[in-house]
């Protein structure tokens, strides 16, 4: 039934999903800061804790399209309090690890139970939300994306350096445990009765090819490139990832339905949307990495800067709804995703000398039109959704968004590959900081790309949710 007025009992449930979603991020970008002190703990090389984070990564991949069937046939409570639960016992699990094949194996339950857990949460929020009301609802969804792979660094600099490495998974269990309590309270056992079979051929051809996709990059991404096993990985993942699209699109009852791509306003978050994620997922990588490498600061300077592209995340929150209302969807899209790409630009000019309050300011204005394009791209992807196809438009989205977020460390550090070469070409030493600024630039390229996607919107696309309402923001 329709909320009352004034009354906005979706509220609740988006915060308790945004708080689930960031502890989710947050274990998927943490784990690089900690690397060095890990290894040592553990007796083995920072290089190989690499298996820890890329296991995590593939069994998100993996399972997230599986979350939508386990939902409607479970029940959405039930299945969001067990990811919770599984989530935070193999977060314990993890700080008591003592080998590395301990933690890889816990970190492949600790990816299950985030691979359940937030496209989950994210569908109860979906269903529980008036159409008017969405944009609202997504912007309280989307910061934990935004805000993880800023604040990771500096937290997990602050527990390994004044604490243990152990305590960025330690974390995880105050907050899952009062997650669990309030989830069992607030969240609806609402299902959808969905098909009975499971579509075993579609979750093997999306699994391995989605798994071979992230496992191909990450080895692209590593200091000693094997690109015969890179090529191998990826043609396996352009194989695989084919055939599925060919079996989901013929099968009765498929493990994901694609009808959503067929509707513009999805079809721009999936691929003007990709783009913007590619780029602006990148940047949290690069940053520290050029303060330090390249700039010689330290790691407690460096993790602070970044904090002010948190700082424009949170502070434009509230006058997203109101800016999509006043101009629309696609000038949005097309404004923030500009200047978010202007500003990926900017940070490739930086330098050592240039004065701090200058740099705050481009990392505040790159957090300001990144949080803005986002929030744009998760709210009209599903503007014209009707509620029956609600739930497969979810877990599709969920998939692609968590995809190309996570792929976004893997851009920047392509990008920073080609920057040496690239740099010398072009007569700069290729080492300092001209990396880096070749790798800015090529960033940016891929968020004009999502500028010139977004550009070909209708002008009303997205109407359906773009209702003024008098607590907007």
């Amino acid at each position: 039934m329709p909320d009352a007025p004034g009354r906005r009992p979706w509220r609740g449930l988006a915060l308790l999903v945004a708080g689930a979603f960031f502890m989710e991020n947050l274990d998927g970008t943490i784990v690089a800061t900690a690397a060095p002190r890990m290894a040592r703990s553990l007796g083995v090389q920072p290089v190989d804790l690499n298996v820890v984070i890329t296991a995590y990564l593939l069994t998100l991949a993996v399972f997230i399209p599986v979350s939508g069937w386990v939902a409607d046939r479970m029940g959405a409570r039930k299945v969001f309090c067990g990811a919770i639960a599984l989530f935070t016992v193999a977060s314990l699990l993890c700080a008591a690890s003592t080998s590395l094949g301990e933690l890889t194996a816990v970190r492949v339950l600790q990816g299950v139970g985030g691979a359940m857990m937030v496209p989950v949460g994210r569908l109860v929020v979906l269903r529980s939300t008036e159409r008017s009301e969405l944009i609202d609802a997504i912007a309280y969804l989307t910061w934990p994306a935004l805000a993880a792979p800023v604040l990771a660094p500096a937290l997990g600099g602050f527990l390994t350096t004044y604490a243990s490495w152990r305590w960025i998974f330690v974390i995880n269990v105050p907050l899952g445990v009062v997650a669990f309590a309030i989830a069992l309270r607030i969240v609806p056992d609402a299902r959808e009765g969905g098909q009975s079979t499971f579509d075993w051929r579609g979750f093997a051809l999306t699994g391995v090819g989605l798994a071979a996709l992230v496992y191909g990059l990450e080895l692209a991404t590593a200091d000693s490139v094997r690109w015969v096993n890179v090529g191998v990985a990826l043609v396996i993942a352009l194989a695989s990832l084919l055939v599925a699209v060919r079996h989901l699109r013929l099968t009765p009852h498929p493990l994901m339905r694609l009808g959503a791509v067929r509707i513009p306003t999805f079809r721009v978050m999936a691929v003007g949307g990709s783009f913007f994620r590619l780029a602006i997922g990148a940047v949290p990588f690069l940053l520290p990495l050029m303060f330090q490498v390249a700039f010689g600061w330290t790691s407690v300077k460096s993790g602070l800067l970044v904090v002010a592209v948190f700082v424009g995340n949170i502070g434009i929150k509230p006058w997203t709804g109101p800016l999509l209302r006043r101009f629309g969807f696609r000038t949005v899209l097309v404004g923030a995703g500009s200047a978010a790409a202007l500003t990926v630009l900017a940070c490739g000019l930086l330098t050592a000398r240039t004065p701090l309050p200058v740099i705050v300011l481009v990392l505040f204005a790159s957090g300001v039109f990144r949080s803005i394009g986002f929030t744009a791209y998760n709210t009209i992807a599903f503007a014209d959704v009707t509620a029956e196809e609600m739930g497969n438009a979810n877990t599709l989205s969920t998939t692609i968004q968590q995809l190309t977020m996570g792929l976004g460390i893997a851009a920047g550090a392509l990008a920073l590959r080609a920057g040496g070469p690239v740099a010398r070409f072009f007569g700069a030493s290729g080492t300092g900081g001209s990396p880096f600024t070749v790798a800015f630039v090529l960033l940016s390229l891929l968020g004009f790309a999502a500028v010139l996607d977004s550009a070909l919107l209708n002008r009303d696309a997205g109407a359906a949710v773009i209702v003024f309402s008098p607590e907007a923001g």
